[in-house]
């Protein structure tokens, strides 16, 4: 893994400057050529963090106040969360990176055509964490070391939680506690009411990638679930969802930048030594692998449906894995431009961005493609679909949404910085991050039906 040698320069130039909060995650590729257990020191850390620290915003009038967390709001956000319900989240919830296990980024129920700004919260740093959603709660990291937790109406900050680095990592909401991790190599379990800390545990590397879930239905009720995450320590972790407590390890040949798909006992996941990784969540043993070829390392997260896995790489490649003859069924693509992003998977189409700055949309049989619409940056946010609309987001600092049949352009909005942060979807609202440190709220425009 190399470093940057000229890095002033780099951080002269506006699109370089937003490259850093992404792809090259602060310096480094997050999936370069021959990188083994390379690690970035915490105060080069800090140091490119100021440059989002100090990057010009926008009009801060419908930012929410920073201050302090008092007891109270912790207490009031348990309080409603008690009063709505147990520690199940409902099905219009978003509570993990893509929305499900399998990673699909599909969300229920319809939206609008057009959407304003329902309210924003500035943090002290970039955001490139994509937001989750449940109790009432929206959560989403910083670069500013914090775990953020906001009433998903109004925005009002109920609690933060500091950690030593930044936070690039998606949360995950599952059983009443939020989990996630921090590029000060901890993973963390939170109270999702509270923010109170339950455990952590010290990795060899910083944590990029979110968390997944999986029941052992033959172990006892206190620790039947697992909790599942990859680090740049090059290994996929399971650990005690109550405890903490690690139960096994599986060790790959490069970084763990993705999050882990879930399909009943497999857990799938790319990694950036070019292979697709099936392991199996009740041993950590390797049930299969598929080889992708030099280069083509695995950045992103794969999508889960049908017995395939569907992901891209750096090769320039997207493909479609079955897994069952553990071979490529299709490829797509044929220019120079990897693929980070990751697919949203509908019925019969697959839509995912590219580094090419498109928003592509492939048959999911064949890939055969259906439409694309070009932005002016690369495309590394993941789409989600929701009923007949696509939401996607561009390094062009523009949140989109099309017609998923046709790929027209229904809405867009420009908040004017990158979006590597992926959008959630819930309850016919849109909330992403951005790289002006503030976390965006949509909702349907007056008159919207949906």
């Amino acid at each position: 893994m190399h470093q940057r040698t000229d890095l002033q320069q780099e951080l002269n130039h506006e699109d370089t400057r937003s490259t850093i909060a992404s792809d090259l995650r602060w310096g480094l590729d997050p999936c370069c050529s021959g990188a083994k257990n390379g690690r970035m020191t915490k105060s080069l850390l800090t140091s490119l963090a100021l440059v989002a620290l100090f990057a010009p915003g926008q009009d801060q009038a419908q930012d929410q106040p920073k201050d302090k967390v008092s007891t109270r709001d912790s207490e009031q956000a348990a309080a409603r969360a008690a009063a709505s319900g147990a520690t199940a989240v409902r099905p219009s919830d978003w509570p993990s990176y893509r929305g499900n296990a399998a990673l699909q980024g599909v969300a229920p129920g319809s939206l609008a055509s057009r959407f304003e700004v329902a309210w924003t919260y500035q943090t002290e740093g970039a955001i490139t964490s994509s937001p989750v959603l449940a109790f009432g709660i929206v959560y989403v990291g910083s670069s500013d070391g914090a775990l953020y937790a906001l009433d998903r109406d109004t925005g009002k900050l109920l609690w933060s939680f500091k950690t030593e680095d930044m936070v690039e990592a998606p949360p995950f909401v599952h059983g009443g506690r939020v989990y996630f991790g921090s590029n000060d190599f901890h993973f963390y379990a939170l109270d999702a009411k509270t923010g109170a800390l339950a455990w952590k545990l010290e990795t060899d590397d910083k944590i990029m990638g979110g968390a997944a879930a999986w029941v052992d239905p033959d172990a006892e009720a206190d620790s039947a679930v697992r909790i599942i995450f990859g680090s740049y320590d090059n290994k996929l972790h399971a650990v005690e969802a109550k405890t903490g407590k690690k139960l096994w390890e599986y060790t790959t040949d490069n970084y763990v930048n993705g999050t882990p798909a879930i399909d009943g006992e497999r857990i799938v996941f790319g990694g950036c030594d070019a292979i697709l990784h099936v392991v199996s969540a009740r041993t950590g043993k390797k049930l299969t692998s598929v080889e992708l070829g030099d280069d083509c390392h695995v950045a992103g997260s794969v999508a889960l449906a049908d017995g395939k896995a569907w992901f891209g790489h750096y090769g320039n490649r997207f493909v479609s894995v079955d897994l069952e003859k553990g071979a490529i069924d299709w490829q797509y693509g044929d220019g120079d431009q990897a693929f980070f992003s990751s697919p949203a998977i509908g019925e019969d189409r697959v839509i995912f961005g590219g580094r090419d700055r498109v928003v592509h949309c492939v048959k999911k049989k064949d890939g055969t493609k259906l439409w694309s619409f070009t932005t002016k940056r690369k495309v590394d946010a993941s789409p989600v679909l929701c009923g007949d609309k696509v939401v996607a987001a561009s390094g062009d600092g523009r949140l989109y949404v099309f017609d998923v049949a046709t790929g027209k352009l229904a809405f867009q909005y420009e908040i004017g910085r990158p979006i590597y942060s992926s959008p959630a979807v819930s309850n016919g609202w849109i909330y992403v991050g951005s790289n002006d440190s503030r976390l965006y709220a949509f909702k349907p425009a007056p008159g919207e039906a949906r």
